[in-house]
């Protein structure tokens, strides 16, 4: 059995895997789990009631984490002329003009964490879509990170500071971290419930029945531990 199998195992022992826990309780279970020899990363899970076939079901915006994610955040803005040099002043790692962007289509160059375009870069942008999509990094107006250059310095502050774009993927889940295992029990807490009241402020208006059937919260390489959603911000 692999170092990975029995410290995963081991974690499972910490508690009970057909059990649901109110969140306070599920966050120290889950820092208990991480004990892998790096910083691991803590994720929050959300199984969705909704279609993703149908397009006024899809999911997706953006929370900032109160307490942050623990790492730093190379924020690209694609932006020529005044505005790049408005996105250079907000505080931008990079600037991207055309030449960037064939780095990006010819090279698949990846090179930033999060990225931002000005309206006026959005048909430019749509040349790599489909390399940026797939990776969640495609500016989009409704996640906020298409801005006005009069905006940016906001955003690129927001970004470095732990705003997190979220979206469900192809079978109506959803994917977010909300810190590390090395952060206070009560940072994960604020951040949980961040994201959770704002997954629940995008509940699509055809979505029937229940909305967030399932939430769990892991550890990079831990077993995922059941919240209890009929409760989860008390």
């Amino acid at each position: 059995m692999s170092e990975h199998g029995k410290r995963y195992l081991n974690a499972s022992k910490t508690f009970s895997r057909d059990q649901v826990y109110g969140l306070e309780e599920a966050i120290n279970l889950v820092k208990q789990t991480a004990t892998a020899k790096f910083n691991e990363t803590i994720e929050m899970h959300f199984r969705l009631g909704i279609d993703p076939r149908h397009s006024d079901q899809q999911v997706r915006s953006t929370v900032l984490m109160p307490a942050g994610l623990g790492r730093t955040v190379r924020v690209l803005v694609f932006a020529e002329g005044e505005e790049a040099r408005a996105a250079e002043a907000a505080g931008a790692d990079i600037v991207a003009d055309d030449e960037l962007i064939n780095r990006i289509q010819n090279e698949n160059w990846m090179d930033f964490d999060a990225a931002l375009a000005t309206p006026n870069m959005m048909k430019k942008v749509g040349r790599v879509a489909r390399i940026l999509g797939p990776r969640g990094l495609m500016p989009n107006p409704k996640a906020g990170t298409v801005v006005a250059a009069d905006d940016l310095s906001r955003a690129v502050n927001e970004l470095k500071a732990g705003r997190v774009e979220f979206r469900n993927d192809k079978t109506g889940n959803l994917h977010v971290p909300i810190g590390k295992a090395n952060f206070e029990a009560e940072k994960l807490l604020d951040n949980a419930r961040a994201l959770i009241s704002a997954v629940e402020a995008q509940k699509p208006a055809g979505v029937k029945g229940i909305y967030i059937k399932r939430v769990v919260v892991t550890a990079t390489m831990g077993p995922g531990i059941r919240i209890d959603t009929s409760n989860m911000l008390k």
